[in-house]
């Protein structure tokens, strides 16, 4: 039963992903987007996921960070939605019980900092750009997302080890793998955004 449930799972939560991808477009907004995305870890998983928000981009570095936390912040919802329907499923061993009710905590907890550090980057268009308003403020944001990252891998260290079941660490980590690298892509494009508006 719980093979069956893994399977549909997986296929759905693939099926997901698959289709919120966008062609890139030639314009533009999709090479500023490819050019800054050469500085981030997943290179092409950046470029796939941002450039259905090319429109909205632009040329610019602000909503370029944005759309990138909003990225990592709808993928992590809906990764810990996926994790939270493992929570109470028969067979489930104490220790994979454990490191599913962890994870839910884990993932919680990543949603709630990259929604601070989205709304605490929209105070950065208020701020005085490379001041120290705005310092304080892109701060935060680093230290947020940055948080958010730390509870991604704190997530992946408890499915860690051979004890664990198979089917159910791959279905768990695939997902919390994806969530981690869009959020260090995410990171990356804000410490971009950060450097280019500070003041000398």
């Amino acid at each position: 039963m719980i093979n069956l449930i893994l399977y549909l799972l997986l296929f759905f939560s693939f099926h997901q992903f698959a289709t919120s991808a966008n062609p890139a477009n030639p314009n533009g907004a999709t090479n500023f987007i490819r050019t800054a995305c050469r500085e981030t870890l997943y290179p092409q998983l950046c470029l796939q996921c941002l450039s259905k928000y090319a429109h909205k981009i632009q040329q610019n570095e602000r909503q370029l960070a944005s759309a990138a936390i909003e990225v990592s912040l709808t993928r992590a919802r809906s990764t810990a939605s996926f994790v939270s329907k493992f929570y109470g499923l028969k067979g489930i061993k104490p220790r994979e019980y454990q490191a599913i009710k962890d994870c839910i905590d884990n993932m919680g907890d990543s949603v709630e900092q990259l929604s601070q550090s989205l709304r605490e980057l929209e105070k950065t268009n208020s701020a005085a750009g490379g001041g120290q308003d705005f310092m304080w403020h892109i701060s935060n944001v680093q230290t947020w997302v940055s948080a958010a990252l730390t509870d991604d891998n704190t997530c992946l260290d408890g499915f860690s080890g051979s004890s664990m079941n198979g089917k159910l660490k791959v279905a768990i980590r695939n997902r919390v793998v994806h969530v981690a690298q869009v959020t260090s892509n995410a990171l990356a494009l804000i410490n971009r955004f950060a450097e280019r508006h500070r003041r000398p």
